[in-house]
Order: structure tokens, then C-alpha cells, then sequence
């Protein structure tokens, strides 16, 4: 119990001061998420593992590309899935795709609340790199993805690889 103004003073102080620490480790935290979450987007998207993919994505999770959107879980696993399929078949026929690496640069996060982000990028896809295969850029651009947190993960939302804005 608070004896004094100057006790209740003090402790008003002491709650201002530690409450931004606590607030800037939040943020932290969810930027290492975020993070995470990329990377493994990446990963999932490299493996042509449709499994992984759609799980970093909400129910209603789209990927945007022009005036194209994939939307849904189902929707987007059957994307990655024909991906893996048509690599496959070229294979067995002598004429394997080379590595695929989906790559993100100058990437900055924007939190909109506690529980919504924009994660915006600069990206590049190269094929290549391995086993002596040239580097080729297949495609490059900026991409904004609108991130939500659910149950306590970062989730995609909408992952646009070719923002108007």
C-alpha cells in the first residue's frame, strides 16, 4: 500500500520507465517472428513443400501476383503442388529445373496494432548456384505482405508481390 505522494509518485515512475522495455520486447519478439516466418516461406516455397506453405498462411490466405490472387489454403497448396509436379515430370524426362531461391532484401516491418503487420520487401528469384549451374534472376520486385497474428503465431494474409502502391 502506498503511504505517501511520494511512494505513488515513485511508483508511477517506475511503471512508465519499465512498461516501453516491456513493449520494446514485444516488438523484438514479433520481429524475430516475423522473421521466421519469412525465412520458412522461402524454404517452403524452395522444397516445392505445399504442406509447409499453406501453414504459414491464415484460412482465407492469398498470394497476389499482378492482377492474379490465389486464395485459401486449398488454393494455394494445389499451386505449390503443380510447381512440384511439373519439376517432377521434367526430371523424369532429362530435363531437370535447376535450384530455385526465393530471396527477400531491404526488408522493413510496420506494425499497424498488436496483432496486424506489413511486411514490405524488395525480392528476387534465381535459379542456379548449385552443382556448378549459372545464376539466373528469373524475377525481381517489391512485395508488401499484410501479416496477422493468430493465437499467439504470425500468420500470412495477403502476400502481394506486386503492390501498386
Amino acid at each position: 500500500m502506498l503511504r505517501t505522494p511520494t511512494d505513488a509518485l515513485i511508483t508511477a515512475i517506475c511503471i512508465f520507465l519499465l512498461s516501453p522495455s516491456a513493449f520494446s520486447q514485444d516488438r523484438a519478439d514479433d520481429r524475430e517472428a516475423i522473421d521466421a516466418l519469412m525465412w520458412s516461406y522461402a524454404r517452403a516455397l524452395d522444397t516445392f513443400d505445399p504442406g509447409a506453405y499453406v501453414a504459414l498462411y491464415t484460412e482465407d490466405g492469398q498470394f497476389v501476383a499482378g492482377g492474379n490472387a490465389t486464395e485459401g489454403r486449398e488454393a494455394l497448396w494445389q499451386m505449390i503442388e503443380d510447381l512440384r509436379v511439373d519439376r517432377e515430370e521434367r526430371a523424369a524426362t532429362g530435363n531437370p529445373a535447376a535450384p530455385m531461391y526465393h530471396m527477400t532484401a531491404d526488408s522493413w516491418t510496420e506494425f499497424v496494432d498488436d496483432t496486424h503487420a506489413r511486411h514490405h520487401t524488395y525480392w528476387l528469384t534465381v535459379t542456379g548456384a548449385a552443382g556448378g549451374n549459372p545464376v539466373n534472376v528469373l524475377a525481381a520486385g517489391r512485395g508488401v505482405d499484410e501479416l496477422v497474428k493468430v493465437g499467439g503465431r504470425w500468420l500470412i494474409q495477403r502476400r502481394d508481390v506486386t503492390p501498386r502502391d
